[in-house]
Parts: C-alpha cells; sequence; structure tokens
C-alpha cells in the first residue's frame, strides 16, 4: 500500500508516494487503486496520455465536474497547482513539485483546483478524471497570472495555441469560476 498524504498547501490535494519494486528485469509499480480515494465514485473512468518535450507547459486547467489523478511512468514534470474553489480554506494558495523518474508519485487533484505542468525533461503523463470527456468542461486561466503567482521556474516555455489564450483570472467571469 502507498503512503498517502493530503498537501499541506493546497486542502483537498492527494500525494501519493508509490512504492516500486525492483529487480534485474526491471520494474513494477502499482500506479492507481479506486479504494484510495473512496471519496469519489469512478463509474465513469477515462484514461488518457500526454507526451510532451522537454520545455513544454500546458495549463493550467480547471474543471466543474471531474478530477484528474496523475502519475508519470517516463521523465521528469513540474506539477503546478492553484486552489480555485471560493469556500476553500487554502482558495488560492499555490504549490509546485516535481514528480517522475525519481520521484515515483501520483497526484489527486480534486474539482476546482487549477492544474499544468512544465516538462522539464522529455516526458509522460498519464491521467484517470472520474468524468468522460465533456469539452464544456475545459476551463483555462493564464499559466503565468501574477495573481495566481504559480512559481513555474519557466521563462519562455512552449505553449499550446489555446493556453497561450487562456484568461487571466480576473477576466473569467464569475459564472464560469469554481463554485
Amino acid at each position: 500500500m502507498p503512503e498517502i498524504t493530503e498537501s499541506t498547501k493546497i486542502k483537498d490535494v492527494q500525494l501519493v508516494t508509490l512504492k516500486a519494486f525492483a529487480d534485474e528485469r526491471g520494474r513494477f509499480i502499482e500506479t492507481f487503486r479506486t479504494e484510495w480515494f473512496p471519496q469519489r465514485s469512478w463509474d465513469k473512468i477515462q484514461t488518457n496520455r500526454s507526451d510532451s518535450k522537454a520545455g513544454v507547459l500546458r495549463g493550467l486547467h480547471f474543471h466543474h465536474h471531474q478530477v484528474d489523478y496523475w502519475y508519470v511512468p517516463r521523465g521528469t514534470i513540474r506539477v503546478g497547482l492553484c486552489d480555485l474553489r471560493p469556500d476553500s480554506p487554502t482558495f488560492m494558495a499555490t504549490q509546485t513539485l516535481e514528480i517522475g523518474d525519481d520521484n515515483q508519485m501520483g497526484v489527486f487533484i480534486p474539482v476546482g483546483v487549477a492544474h499544468g505542468f512544465y516538462a522539464l525533461t522529455d516526458a509522460t503523463l498519464t491521467y484517470l478524471v472520474d468524468n468522460y470527456y465533456d469539452g464544456s468542461d475545459e476551463h483555462g486561466v493564464a499559466w503565468d497570472d501574477p495573481d495566481l503567482g504559480v512559481p513555474w521556474g519557466a521563462e519562455n516555455p512552449i505553449l499550446s495555441p489555446r493556453d497561450a489564450q487562456n484568461p487571466r483570472w480576473k477576466d473569467i467571469p464569475a459564472d464560469e469560476k469554481p463554485r
């Protein structure tokens, strides 16, 4: 069983320290079990994979109806999080952490917490979500919004056109922000 701890910076974000079992053949890591997160219904599970070159930044994204569970089987990324839930005791708190090759960890990201990552190396991210893809639940906020202040450590990251156009937090209409 892995060690599961709650983030000390953002309420409800859970960090899963995974155990690797290695021998001369390679290694085995159990990366996810629904029972690790009994507070969620995993009836509609979807698994996704994202491959990124070093220097790519994806995010910040947030959802109203979906949690994410992230794991990096190859490479290293810097995860950036910001709590956008107005009723949360950690509202507007940020956190970054590095996961991947040298830090085998899963990250559970609740509804309303903005999330993204900066690829420190070529990397593969796999992520489980508890709802099928719904384009109407894809929201974004500028990765470099000074009002959020996520400490990416990135000067000129490679962005998708969508992420390059994400609005600042103050410009997002109230009915589109997490509730």
